[in-house]
């Protein structure tokens, strides 16, 4: 059993984590949260691979009496042990609404999908094809 424990050490896998953050939190508080799990990546042996903030966006159904919150896509490499850690920290950490923790799929997405942060769409009013949808 030994020898089964320290080969899943040695393994390294690629991890992408969706963080939903409080809209009213700092932002450098976030930036603090962020980097912490970058810290906590590299101080493993891992490698940070990326982080796309994708802003704030409407949630489809309130979180705790929010509508909104403000998404980052964060891109790692490290031990099944390091991302186990940073989920125990994340599920603790004031500011955090959810979090979903993932094996990266090859050729994945890790660009924000198509839609526009909340305060453009604000702005921009409704088009005509949701106006036929909603009809």
């Amino acid at each position: 059993m030994g020898s089964s424990s320290k080969e899943a050490f040695g393994q390294m896998n690629e991890y992408e984590i969706m963080l939903m953050l409080d809209p009213e939190l700092a932002e450098e508080r976030g930036n603090e949260i962020i980097q912490r799990t970058r810290d906590s990546v590299e101080g493993s042996g891992g490698r940070w691979d990326g982080h796309e903030p994708w802003g704030r966006r409407r949630l489809a159904y309130e979180i705790d009496h929010k509508g909104e919150a403000v998404y980052h896509l964060l891109l790692f490499t490290s031990a099944p042990e390091t991302l186990a850690e940073i989920t125990r920290v994340l599920k603790i950490t004031d500011g955090v609404m959810r979090h979903l923790a993932v094996k990266r799929v090859q050729g994945g997405h890790t660009k924000a999908p198509a839609q526009p942060p909340v305060a453009a769409a604000a702005t921009a009013g409704t088009t005509d094809e949701s106006r036929e949808a909603t009809e």
